[in-house]
């Protein structure tokens, strides 16, 4: 007889609990008398607070107990944003499903309402991604950027608190815990180019696990899984994680994969972006393809740089 209950890991603020609130909702409707348990495990990102992550290990720090758990057999499946994913995954564990991506765009929410363009001269915006730092300093070199670390409802208080006018947040998350109505502008991807992943789950499972395959597959959906494969493709080429400016943003048209993906310095004064056409049934090709232009038109050496820098 089949096992008719499975237990789901996954962290404990509020926009992850959701998420694999999400899940185990989503599960229970296709495979009626189904139990599921949720299991928060506090990872070394959800401990260390005031210190950006750049400076203390980057994706791997929202993961790594979580995927203990699951090669311990503590847990049957995890429920991970794509976007904390380092681009290796342990050996013995798999990506068992990618459900359909929410609106991966960042999002602006301003104090006074204005949108990026028509914040005042040296207006203090708040966030803690090198991708967004570079970015938005590009686009509007005068804003002051200031450090913005915590989970998603905390960030949002600290705009009220910090001294801040704006913060720039990742929508799905925002739009997943119902801040929708907060949000001044959804900041275009020719502005910011969103991170790699960004609005996109990650059911984590165990490899040749057919019990849980069978169970997690009806979360799979195919078209999001080959943008999100691309976007990953390209990031690990370049080596990609927090402590690197980095973003892609992938998409399906007819037979074609399209990727725009780019690569920027801290400051934002030298950016390479390129975007990229390949065959939709190949994106991981497409996505090695594009870094590989990236890097020989420039990125190499922004790459370096930030390596040698530490």
């Amino acid at each position: 007889m089949m096992n008719r209950s499975l237990i789901i890991g996954t962290r404990g603020s509020k926009l992850a609990l959701w998420q694999a609130g999400w899940v185990k909702t989503t599960l229970q409707k296709h495979h009626p008398g189904l139990e599921v348990e949720l299991v928060i495990i506090k990872t070394k990102g959800d401990k260390i607070l005031d210190v950006p992550l750049a400076k203390v290990g980057g994706k791997g720090l929202f993961v790594k107990e979580i995927e203990e758990a699951l090669l311990d057999e503590r847990i049957d499946l995890a429920v991970h944003s794509m976007k904390d994913m380092p681009a290796d995954i342990p050996e013995g564990l798999c990506v068992g499903a990618v459900p359909e991506r929410e609106d991966p765009r960042d999002v602006l929410i301003s104090k006074e309402g204005a949108i990026l363009d028509d914040l005042p001269e040296g207006s203090c915006v708040g966030t803690s991604s090198l991708r967004r730092v570079a970015q938005i300093r590009h686009a509007r070199s005068d804003i002051v950027i200031k450090p913005l670390r915590g989970n998603l409802d905390t960030r949002m208080k600290k705009l009220e608190t910090e001294g801040m006018d704006a913060i720039v947040l990742a929508a799905a998350g925002v739009r997943r815990l119902g801040f929708e109505e907060r949000i001044t502008e959804y900041l275009d991807v020719e502005t910011v180019l969103p991170a790699v992943g960004q609005g996109a789950l990650c059911i984590e499972t165990r490899e040749n696990d057919s019990h849980i395959d069978s169970i997690v597959n009806v979360l799979d959906h195919a078209e999001t899984r080959l943008v999100v494969t691309g976007e990953r493709a390209f990031s690990a080429r370049l080596e990609g994680g927090c402590q690197v400016p980095i973003a892609a943003l992938g998409r399906i048209m007819g037979d074609d994969f399209i990727l725009s993906g780019l690569v920027a310095d801290v400051e934002g004064e030298e950016i390479y972006k390129k975007t990229l056409t390949g065959k939709r049934n190949d994106p991981a090709r497409t996505g090695s393809e594009l870094a590989g232009h990236l890097m020989s038109l420039g990125a190499k050496e922004i790459l370096e740089k930030l390596k040698a820098d530490g």
